[in-house]
């Protein structure tokens, strides 16, 4: 039973994070961890509502007030059950997730809603910290084989549920490591690569086979993986990132996609490289997109030794609070969202779009010229009005474009599974997670476009259930969600 006075008693507080001098000189976690006290009082003002919205928030179904209540308890044993119940890799999550479910939190209509993602990843730590990580291995085994292409969460998630159901599954990743963006998109200050390790050595002991430098469609053919494999999983990720190319001075050397900045510096933090062909060490850093991969570049810039960094964001600022009348609990909130990153340094400008990026004379960016720009949706389109005066150059010696992604990349697996994109850039899936070819699978990023970890997650365990089905195993998966499945929203 919970404690009905919880969210009366106790306001919400998250762990103060490493100080800005301190952490801008490593690139150690920026949380450290939570003490038990202050977790147990955020545990406790859950309310266990009779009907708990964050599981809706949330795609994998998290049994949210179930751990919150054990936490609230002591009974850390038993929370990390109810957690790993539903959540192949909270550690990840409860670092990366935006957190959807404390959006759709009960307590969060007329005051602060709970911690749940803090209190999610303290119960993982925990996990770890007291050994109830363990391998799960299967009774008997299924004399099936899974090949599941891409090691991002949606693969690495799928490949645990198939081995623990008995079948025999190979991870394929390109990469010369295994994680995906996991492993080299996302900086060490929001991840570090210890927690990927610690799990793949779980799924190892579990019977997952793990393969690098292998790219699909190249290094081996979609021919060997249907001869050697009873089903194929593509979870190859969105990783065509969204370009500029109609912007004047695009060509310019030091205009790079987001990603080319951020792949290589994460090997340098990794050991596997010295330097980086794109070091943001005294330069004027401008960065274009104003998301999460905007703050990681961010983040980045500032423990490279950036002279300055600006961050630009086409959208007008937003409210500091929920404007209910068009974001209504429990949907996603559009509001300001400062990072750690944004408290490190850095300025932020909003309503503004890039016109030209500007030639130094030598074939450099120098500048880039702006516009304040008003955006708004009539009819469901999108339309952009520029101020009338406003043209104005930012000084940058190094911009960084974070504008999202177009989908999945146009690779030789495609074609040689006879699978194609759709005009999202991603692939589609029938009700029973197959693509257009039989046997063939899709899940994550590659089949709904890029989104969140949790999303990936969650269909990386369906397209597990399905494969499980198709193979004739016994028993049924868990299936969090369809591959029509969306996050919630308001409807008229």
């Amino acid at each position: 039973m919970p404690d009905p006075n919880g969210f009366l008693r106790y306001e919400r507080q998250l762990p103060k994070r490493r100080p800005v001098p301190v952490r801008i000189r490593d690139w150690r976690e920026v949380y450290p961890p939570a003490g038990d006290e202050l977790i147990r009082d955020q545990a406790t003002r859950c309310m266990d509502c009779g009907i708990p919205f964050c599981h809706e928030g949330c795609p994998l179904g998290n049994r949210i007030p179930d751990w919150n209540d054990l936490v609230r308890t002591n009974a850390w044993a038993a929370a990390a059950e109810s957690l790993h119940a539903t959540n192949n890799f909270p550690e990840f999550t409860g670092r990366l997730c935006p957190a959807p479910c404390e959006a759709a939190c009960v307590l969060g209509i007329a005051d602060d809603p709970v911690t749940i993602k803090q209190v999610e990843v303290e119960i993982a730590n925990h996990a770890f910290d007291l050994g109830y990580v363990q391998p799960q291995r299967p009774a008997t085994l299924s004399g099936k084989s899974v090949a599941v292409v891409g090691s991002g969460p949606a693969g690495l998630a799928a490949a645990q549920q198939l081995a623990r159901a008995g079948h025999a599954v190979t991870v394929f990743e390109r990469d010369d490591r295994i994680g995906g963006l996991l492993r080299y998109g996302i900086p060490d200050f929001k991840l570090e690569k210890e927690r990927i390790d610690a799990r793949l050595a779980q799924m190892e002991a579990e019977g997952v086979v793990f393969q690098t430098g292998v790219n699909v469609g190249v290094d081996v053919t979609a021919d060997d993986l249907r001869e050697r494999f009873d089903a194929v999983l593509l979870t190859c990720g969105a990783l065509a990132g969204r370009d500029t190319h109609e912007t004047p001075g695009r060509q310019l050397r030091g205009v790079h996609l987001a990603m080319e900045h951020l792949v290589p510096a994460n090997r340098v933090v990794a050991g596997l490289q010295d330097s980086t062909p794109i070091d943001a060490k005294d330069k004027h850093v401008v960065i274009i997109g104003g998301g999460d991969t905007g703050a990681d570049c961010l983040g980045v810039a500032h423990r490279q030794g950036a002279a300055n960094v600006i961050q630009l964001d086409q959208y007008p600022l937003p409210p500091d609070t929920r404007a209910a009348e068009q974001h209504p609990w429990p949907t996603w909130p559009v509001i300001l969202r400062n990072y750690p990153a944004h408290e490190e340094g850095g300025e932020r400008v909003f309503g503004v779009a890039v016109q030209e990026f500007v030639d130094d004379g030598e074939g450099n960016v120098k500048a880039i010229r702006i516009v304040d720009v008003a955006v708004e949706r009539i009819n469901g389109r999108r339309t952009v009005t520029v101020a009338p005066g406003s043209k104005r150059d930012l000084p940058a010696d190094l911009v960084l474009l974070a504008i999202g992604f177009e989908g999945t990349e146009q690779q030789p697996l495609l074609e040689q599974f006879g699978v194609t994109r759709n005009p999202r850039g991603a692939v589609d899936a029938r009700p029973d997670w197959q693509t257009e070819a039989d046997g063939v699978f899709v899940a994550g990023d590659m089949h709904r476009g890029a989104s969140l970890i949790v999303w990936a997650i969650a269909e990386g365990r369906a397209a597990a259930a399905a494969i499980h089905s198709y193979l004739g195993g016994d028993g049924d998966l868990p299936a969090p969600v369809r591959p029509s499945s969306q996050p919630l929203a308001a409807t008229r």
